[in-house]
């Protein structure tokens, strides 16, 4: 299970990276007025769409991760601490 984590940070990592170019372009080009760039790229919505619920997906996936593993960590512990004293 943690090598699933570990790819998924990874591969949410390189998933921002686009991210962090395609918001801002994207938002200049609304804000800018310029209907003939957006109307050449068809699909630039579609892709800044996907782009986010990827990254939205992936980051849930490894919120929940570690709220998981966290519970699995203190379970452990409580059972280690009382088969000590017992």
């Amino acid at each position: 299970m943690a090598e699933w984590a570990k790819k998924f940070r990874k591969w949410h990592r390189w998933l921002s990276v686009p991210m962090l170019v395609v918001v801002p372009v994207s938002a200049a080009l609304k804000l800018g007025g310029n209907g003939s760039v957006m109307a050449g790229i068809p699909a630039w919505e579609q892709v800044q769409s996907l782009l986010m619920l990827l990254l939205a997906v992936s980051g849930g996936y490894l919120y929940i991760f570690r709220l998981v593993n966290k519970r699995r960590r203190t379970r452990r512990q409580s059972v280690v601490g009382t088969a000590r004293v017992g």
